[in-house]
């Protein structure tokens, strides 16, 4: 019963647009102060031990990483290299935005921050040259869910502090699907554009293609700093995310892209999203430990088991609940709150919590672009001041490839597991 009270509190108060931290603390505090064998000292141990963490700490270094990358110019270099590279071809501008949001997102590891680049260079840009705006608008929603997919990842970082898996294994985990999902974008690209003869650039010489791929190499060396210093051993991911943040910094100096001013916004937007973020963290923490105490995992499992025990049909369950909470929550809380529960009763079913965390993580990142919360339907329409009813009909045929890729990450958990064990990492 008790159990059952927490969660009816919890749904009232997201549906009273209550803020998620506060929505998880409430009944938390609730609980602990009415149950005479919760210790409050306990109580705070667990909230303080939410944000407590080493991984933990590559959440705000990796907030300001992509920040940093958003305004150093980084963008337009990806964005002129990819453009002489394929510009000639029939709607290239629309493989143009795949390909330069997957450059990009091997700096940003947030889709909202994605978006905001991406749709501040690109919607314009493909406006101008012919392009319908829903179309621009919908494969730049798209595209942006490609960055917490890879290396730097902000919602496997939560994830892995969550599940207690490696924080590196998760990262190289998200690197196979993250090629299905660009793969399936520039399929629908080609068939919605395929008869467009118009959207053609003139084709690039080979010393324009040389000079700006030149231009962008030093940000793509991002992701061989961060990519490489994991993989060989250097340092962590967490140590990886410092280095990270130094190397654009660094970068954004040599572009001459930074002032003061710029400096000052960085930083302050980075504060403001890292303390949002680690608020939930602590918040869920303490409502974990409730859930834990009230045994919501067995809770969980015994239900489940009840309805089915085969592994596929709990798997289409959990797809089903994912993406259904995927339109209320935002990744960061769900995985806060659903992970605890969930990961138990896939560890039953054999499922291996590598491949579980994909899952979850891009189950969560199509309700980004999905009514009626979808952050990023509202960033691309503040940034591009398209009505947001525009954006969700410029994305609806891109939901198409997104579940296709889902069905993949799902059934083939090879795709997942596969290069982290081939790395060692498992």
């Amino acid at each position: 019963m008790t159990l059952l009270i927490m969660l009816i509190a919890l749904l009232v108060l997201l549906a009273l647009r209550v803020p998620v931290s506060f929505a998880l603390l409430i009944p938390s505090v609730a609980y602990v102060i009415m149950d005479p064998t919760a210790r409050i000292g306990t109580a705070v141990q667990q909230t303080v031990s939410g944000v407590d963490s080493f991984a933990i700490l590559a959440v705000p270094m990796f907030i300001l990483l992509g920040n940093l990358a958003n305004v150093s110019g980084v963008t337009d270099k990806l964005y002129d290299a990819a453009v002489a590279a394929i510009g000639h071809l029939r709607g290239s501008l629309g493989y143009v935005n795949v390909a330069t949001s997957f450059g990009f997102s091997w700096m940003s590891g947030a889709a909202i921050a994605d978006a905001a680049a991406m749709g501040r260079v690109q919607v314009p840009a493909m406006v101008e040259r012919g392009y319908k705006r829903e179309f621009a608008l919908g494969v730049t929603g798209a595209s942006s869910l490609i960055a917490p997919m890879i290396p730097p990842s902000i919602p496997a970082v939560i994830y892995a502090v969550t599940a207690g898996v490696s924080v590196g294994a998760l990262f190289m985990a998200g690197i196979v699907p993250a090629l299905v999902l660009v793969t399936a974008l520039c399929f629908t690209v080609w068939l919605l554009m395929r008869k467009r003869e118009d959207l053609r650039l003139p084709k690039s010489s080979w010393k324009v293609r040389g000079r700006t791929t030149l231009a962008a190499l030093p940000a793509m060396g991002s992701a061989v700093v961060i990519l490489g210093g994991i993989l060989s051993g250097i340092f962590t991911p967490t140590e990886a995310s410092g280095i990270g943040v130094i190397y654009i910094f660094v970068l954004a100096l040599v572009y001459r892209m930074l002032s003061w001013r710029k400096i000052y916004r960085t930083l302050l937007t980075t504060v403001e999203t890292s303390g949002s973020v680690l608020l939930i963290v602590a918040a869920a923490a303490l409502f974990g430990w409730v859930l834990a105490r009230e045994q919501a995992p067995q809770v969980a499992a015994n239900l489940i088991l009840e309805i089915t025990n085969q592994p596929i049909v709990f798997l289409i369950l959990v797809n089903i609940l994912l993406l259904l909470v995927g339109c209320v929550l935002e990744p960061t809380a769900a995985i806060l709150i659903l992970v605890p529960v969930l990961l138990p009763v896939a560890e039953t079913f054999g499922i291996d919590p590598i491949h579980l965390g994909i899952m979850v993580i891009f189950n969560l990142l199509i309700g980004l672009i999905t009514p009626p919360v979808g952050l990023v339907l509202f960033v691309l329409s503040s940034v591009t001041r398209a009505p947001v009813p525009t954006v969700i009909k410029g994305i609806l045929p891109f939901f198409a490839p997104m579940v296709v890729t889902l069905l993949v990450i799902t059934f083939v958990p090879a795709l997942t597991i596969g290069l982290p064990t081939l790395l060692g990492f498992l």
